[in-house]
């Protein structure tokens, strides 16, 4: 795959910064589906984030290595051991300490569910004492949580269908989670929370000493939006509940 829409100019130190070893190599967050929505037919991931790294590969000119890891916590993680040389994952506060992220490029809105006969009806009802709300363990809308509830309690699992579970088994009075995951496990008996908590910001982070390879990321990622790469591989991928960022 090429870039397909107008990259900035590449230097030999942002090329030594993102491909040190010749190639780029891109931790991917496999939980996300919006953004892994398929496998190649030599099993590699394939979708929105697996193209956006190819695309950064392409505009450097280097081949491309994809890093899957299960959740976007452990992508976090692998940058401490330098395991990958860009990270597709959702840019938070937390994350931003070790890893300097692009603009977003894609966004994804989070939302709260609650059983249909509860009397919870908007924000300021679900972060009250004695609330339980069911969510994912290191996910973005998650980081966001730990930042902004006070009172409720979260009760973090280690997936979105783990998630889901202890709200079905009534072990959470809410349910935290992305809103098409939510809208896709068509739970009966229950209904969301508008609007949505807050949307994650899908984006591309590399090493915070990195400081010419981020500022080039960034140029790229809003010329990817801006040229209009991104909508069109989320129409490619036919993916529901991802929208391209505005630029």
């Amino acid at each position: 795959m090429t870039h397909a829409f107008p990259a900035p100019a590449v230097s030999d130190a942002i090329r030594s910064q993102l491909a040190p070893k010749g190639h780029l190599r891109a931790g991917i967050n496999l939980s996300n589906t919006l953004l892994v929505s398929g496998r190649t037919k030599e099993g590699m991931p394939e979708g929105v984030s697996p193209d956006m790294a190819r695309a950064v590969a392409a505009a450097l000119g280097v081949p491309c290595q994809l890093v899957p890891y299960p959740t976007p916590g452990e992508v976090a993680d692998a940058i401490a051991r330098d395991e990958w040389d860009i990270g597709l994952i959702g840019a938070e506060p937390q994350r931003a300490a070790i890893i300097a992220f692009s603009p977003a490029y894609a966004e994804i809105e989070a939302c709260y569910c609650v059983r249909a006969d509860s009397n919870l009806t908007n924000h300021s009802d679900i972060d009250q004492p004695g609330r339980r709300i069911a969510t994912t363990a290191r996910a973005a809308f998650t980081l966001w949580l730990e930042r902004n509830i006070h009172q409720a309690t979260l009760i973090p699992a280690e997936s979105l269908d783990a998630a889901r579970d202890c709200f079905l088994q009534g072990e959470a009075h809410v349910l935290a989670s992305l809103r098409t995951k939510i809208e896709d496990a068509k739970m009966p008996g229950t209904r969301l929370i508008e609007p949505a908590f807050m949307t994650v910001q899908q984006a591309i982070g590399c090493a915070k000493a990195h400081i010419e390879a981020a500022n080039w990321l960034a140029a790229l990622v809003r010329s990817a939006c801006e040229s209009g790469f991104v909508a069109a591989r989320i129409q490619h991928h036919e993916v529901r509940g991802l929208q391209a960022a505005r630029p």
